[in-house]
Parts: structure tokens; C-alpha cells; sequence
């Protein structure tokens, strides 16, 4: 069988005791569970002795998670059973550790896929470590500040106007991306106010590649502009996007959470909701202009194309 093993870890600037006693809690997973933000309509039922919960939903589909040893404010173990969209079972485990005045929360998995899905174990390694990493970001959110802010809603089938952007395209590690598309936006706004370009919406980024065996992604953040620049910087480009219908996931929350919109979306397009393009790339669009909002009000919208 091949094998799936994934670990992960955080440091949060709270006790270990702290950490753990949250982790225990089971029905705060709702808060900050990488998969139920993804699936508003999956029941969740945490048992009367607190030690299991289970979760059945049409997009994060079921099954059933127990407690099965625990050291206080150090380990917790479980076992998980898969039963929708196919059954299969996980050991899980999540550790504490005192990191001077934090604690390091580390969070494994050991399972397995079918025989028949062996083709899928590098990119389920990967999809499923992006999962963890999401909900670990969270639950840092969660223990300290009080309150994650990371909100979905669906508007679902929308008609995007498409148009003519003008930025910069750019290849990197997934791990780099936040720090690495910031740093295209710095180029990109001292090139307007350079140039006096006047932006004729919000940007977007579109994703034309994801290597998810090399944990890679392949972009173009980019302005529409009211007029056509004479010349570009050298590594800009004139990006195209075509008029279509597309299945939009709308995020309000902190652009470090944004991966929970493309999650719940491409739950949606492996769970047949949408059938997404394949000649159409993904992108999302910033709403909310840099300094005007909080952070818990800042909206992106996550675009999937749609085949016609």
C-alpha cells in the first residue's frame, strides 16, 4: 500500500498547557480545522465523553476521529477513520514542546492510500502538509489573538469581465510565496506611482502552474491599467484574461489565510461541483486596497475558470 506520512509544526507563543488543552478540546476544531472552514454545510458531533467526533459533509466528506492516549500537555494520539470518499484509516499525533517561552505544536500522520490510487501519493503528501500547515496557522491565530480571521463565503457561478493586466511573472516555492508576491507588489506599486499609470480595477494573480511534487508554483500578479504603458520594465508582461464564467470563493480575512478559499475550491472541482477549465488558469482577485481595512475585513475573491 503506498504509504502517506506527514508532519508539520508551529511555534505559538502560548504555555504548553495551554496548546494542548485546546487540542484536547474537541469542539474547538470547528475554529480551526483546515477542512471544516472548507464544507459550512458538514455536521460535526463531538461525543458526550469528549473523546471522539465525528463529521459527515458533501464536500470534506466522513468519518470519524478518537482519542486514543494522551500525556498532559506533551502528546496526543488518535486514530482516524476515513469513510467518505473512500475508507481508510490514519494514525494521528500531536506533540507539545516548551520553546522558551512558546511551545512548538508538531502535528503527524501515518496511513496509507489504496493500491489502485498509488499515482496519487506524492501530490496527497503535498496537499495534505498544505492542509496542516493551514490549520496549524490558525490554531496560532486562535491561541494568540483570540479569534482567527479567515471567512468563506460562496457567490459560486459568477461572469468575470476579463481584460488586459500589466505585471510582473514569477516562479517560486510555495514556501516562499507570501514574502516573494509581496515583493512583486512593492515593484509593481513603485512602477505606477513611477510612471503614473492609473489602475482601471483591482489586481489579481493569476496561477498558471503548480508543481505540487516539487512544491513549485508558477504566477503573474498584475494591474489592469486605464491606458496601455508605451514600454515595460524589463520582466514585466502583458498578461490576457479572457471574458468567462467562473465558480468564485469569496475570503474575507488575512491574505496568510487566503490557501482555505483555494482549498474549499479545489474540494469543489475533485468533488464535481464545477468542472473547471483547463485552458483558463485560476486567479485570484484583491478586493480591498492596501491600509484601508483591518485585517479581518480584507476581501479576495479565488476565481476557477469553467469549462464551456
Amino acid at each position: 500500500m503506498p504509504k502517506l506520512q506527514v508532519t508539520k509544526s508551529i511555534v505559538l507563543q502560548v504555555p504548553p498547557t495551554t496548546a494542548f488543552a485546546t487540542v484536547r478540546d474537541l469542539s474547538s476544531w470547528p475554529a480551526w480545522s483546515p477542512w471544516l472552514i472548507t464544507d459550512p454545510e458538514c455536521a460535526f458531533e463531538v461525543a458526550e465523553d469528549g473523546r471522539s467526533y465525528r463529521w459527515n459533509g458533501p464536500v470534506c466528506g466522513a468519518g470519524v476521529m478518537r482519542v486514543t492516549a494522551e500525556t498532559e500537555a506533551r502528546r496526543i494520539d488518535f486514530d482516524l477513520l476515513f469513510l467518505k470518499p473512500w475508507k481508510s484509516a490514519a494514525q494521528v499525533a500531536m506533540k507539545f514542546e516548551e520553546v522558551g517561552d512558546g511551545t512548538r505544536v508538531t502535528w503527524s500522520m501515518d496511513s496509507s492510500l489504496p493500491f489502485f490510487l498509488f499515482f496519487l501519493q506524492a501530490p496527497m503528501v503535498t496537499l495534505i502538509g498544505m492542509d496542516y500547515e493551514r490549520g496549524l496557522k490558525m490554531l496560532k491565530d486562535r491561541l494568540e489573538r483570540g479569534s482567527v480571521p479567515s471567512q468563506l463565503e460562496f457567490p459560486g457561478v459568477q461572469d468575470f469581465a476579463g481584460g488586459t493586466y500589466f505585471g510582473i511573472r514569477s516562479t517560486c516555492a510555495l514556501a516562499d510565496l507570501g514574502p516573494k508576491m509581496q515583493a512583486d507588489f512593492d515593484r509593481l506599486h513603485q512602477w505606477l506611482e513611477g510612471t503614473e499609470a492609473v489602475p482601471a480595477g483591482p489586481p489579481i494573480s493569476m496561477y498558471h502552474r503548480w508543481d505540487l511534487k516539487r512544491r513549485v508554483t508558477e504566477y503573474t500578479t498584475a494591474f489592469p491599467l486605464e491606458k496601455k504603458p508605451g514600454t515595460l520594465p524589463p520582466g514585466f508582461v502583458q498578461l490576457e484574461v479572457p471574458a468567462c464564467r467562473t465558480f468564485a470563493i469569496e475570503h474575507i480575512g488575512a491574505y496568510r489565510h487566503l490557501g482555505n478559499a483555494w482549498s474549499a475550491g479545489m474540494m469543489r472541482a475533485r468533488s464535481k461541483v464545477f468542472r473547471q477549465s483547463k485552458t483558463i488558469h485560476p486567479f485570484e482577485c484583491y478586493l480591498t486596497k492596501p491600509g484601508t481595512a483591518e485585517e479581518a475585513e480584507i476581501r479576495s475573491v479565488v476565481h476557477f475558470p469553467l469549462r464551456d
